[in-house]
């Protein structure tokens, strides 16, 4: 029967209520909890009240005052709403959690249906930081083909188990995909530097950033990948032998015979062979193109996002810009048209300015001024010059002087930016430079955190760069 057929029609007033948060987490502590109990009957009504408490006072639930009641339900007169035995009834009238009487325990033993195990399983993953289902995913893959490649009774079920795994696999990628470029739009928006500091120091401890990390390593996702290659190939390679021993076979048996059926069972099971691991080597070349334009699409959007940060370091922020300021000066002075005559003589513009209306730009044009000229390739460029390097500013500063500047600015091992840090601007490029390398190429021992902003008598603005090493 459908699962969903069985779900009541009260289920999904958990999603309905101010409290679906909380009640989320009841029912995820009561499941874990009911999996790891050493009673083979499950847990108790009054363990699982006890439970519901206990995540309470844990999560520090503040637990909100339901509206009136839906039309039909009727108030728990035994237990009160907000207590933990009136929030385990409600889940047990809604269908989520089940309640059986036993006669050896003389009370009530919860359990949950089928239909609420799949839910409670998703909240879960919504409720869990999972690094490292990628690394697995690779693992069951490459051990699933490994334990067929092993064993002599080529079960085909072990081959099907590792195409769902690698569909999996390659839906992560896309996923991957899509979290990268959420980041690098964030990145790319911010218009203050505190605020590009602030996404790069968060992305450390992303998961988003782990998954990728653990992708890009050669000791897991590529030594997996090529060993999952190699497989299929001898996978193929002995399948195609066996095949070839079976037609031998075949034509030496008598039609109708139980060999000659056996023979034609056993050719049928080579069929469905290839064509499981054939669709497994072509999810496989799916995943290696997503995983190669993944990173293709890391640098296209690391180009983006540096090309805002230099805009900002460069330029400023469009808050600050003198030009906004300017106009607004000039719209509330009485000399008006003298400062714009004047400014023009001094610009030495090449036509006098005029207001920009919707018909500035009708008019007929002369073809003649713009025809296409083909521009010559300049043969002395070379190509290798041309490359992301380009963005980078050229060091200012030796790893000497840095490393002295950290040095200098460092108490009991930590490196705090304070008033006293940043006395001028080389100071001020010193710790720009210090924060480049800690967040690029920072050791996995040292942490890097911003508390903060700092503004200096001489009107220096920067942040309070923390970096410190883990113990």
């Amino acid at each position: 029967m459908i699962l969903k057929k069985k779900i009541p029609n009260d289920f999904y007033k958990l999603f309905r209520t101010k409290n679906r948060e909380a009640y989320m987490q009841f029912v995820t502590a009561i499941y874990e909890e009911n999996n790891e109990v050493y009673a083979s009957l499950g847990l108790t009504q009054e363990e699982c009240a006890l439970i519901i408490e206990n995540t309470i006072e844990k999560s520090k639930i503040v637990w909100q005052e339901e509206d009136d009641m839906e039309e039909g339900e009727t108030p728990d007169a035994l237990f009160p709403s907000d207590s933990p035995s009136g929030m385990l009834n409600h889940l047990i009238r809604w269908g989520w959690l089940k309640s059986d009487f036993d006669e050896k325990l003389n009370t009530c033993v919860i359990s949950f249906p089928e239909y609420s195990q799949l839910y409670v399983e998703l909240f879960k993953k919504l409720q869990s930081d999972d690094d490292s289902r990628e690394r697995e995913s690779m693992l069951s893959i490459y051990s699933a083909l490994f334990t067929y490649h092993s064993d002599n009774e080529k079960n085909n079920d072990i081959l099907k188990s590792a195409l769902r795994t690698s569909k999996s696999l390659g839906q992560l990628l896309s996923n991957m995909q899509d979290g990268m470029r959420s980041y690098f739009d964030e990145l790319s928006s911010q218009k203050h530097f505190i605020g590009i500091q602030q996404v790069l120091v968060e992305e450390i401890n992303n998961s988003d950033s782990k998954k990728y990390a653990i992708l890009t390593t050669t000791d897991s996702f590529y030594r997996y990948k090529e060993a999952v290659k190699e497989l299929i190939s001898e996978i193929l390679n002995e399948n195609d032998e066996k095949k070839a021993v079976l037609l031998k076979e075949k034509n030496s048996l008598e039609a109708g015979t139980l060999l000659q059926k056996r023979n034609e069972y056993r050719l049928q099971y080579c069929e469905d062979t290839s064509r499981v691991v054939m669709q497994l080597e072509r999810e496989f070349d799916m995943i290696e193109r997503k995983y190669n334009k993944l990173i293709e699409q890391k640098t296209v959007f690391a180009k983006r996002a540096l090309a805002r940060i230099h805009y900002i370091l460069q330029e400023g922020v469009s808050e600050e810009d003198n030009i906004i300021k300017l106009i607004n000066l000039l719209d509330r002075s009485g000399k008006k048209d003298e400062i714009l005559v004047e400014m023009r003589d001094r610009i030495r513009f090449s036509s006098q300015f005029k207001n920009i209306t919707d018909n500035s730009f009708a008019g007929r044009r002369d073809r003649g001024d713009g025809a296409f000229t083909p521009v010559m390739l300049d043969e002395e460029i070379d190509a290798k010059e041309q490359h992301m390097t380009d963005f980078v500013p050229k060091p200012l500063y030796t790893r000497n002087e840095l490393q002295s500047f950290r040095r200098k600015n460092t108490v009991d091992g930590i490196f705090v930016a304070t008033e006293e840090t940043v006395q001028s601007v080389e100071d001020l490029e010193k710790l720009l430079f210090l924060w480049q390398e800690e967040t690029e190429e920072r050791l996995t021992e040292d942490t890097v955190s911003v508390d903060g902003e700092i503004r200096s008598e001489d009107g220096l603005t920067y942040s309070r760069l923390v970096i410190g090493q883990n113990q």
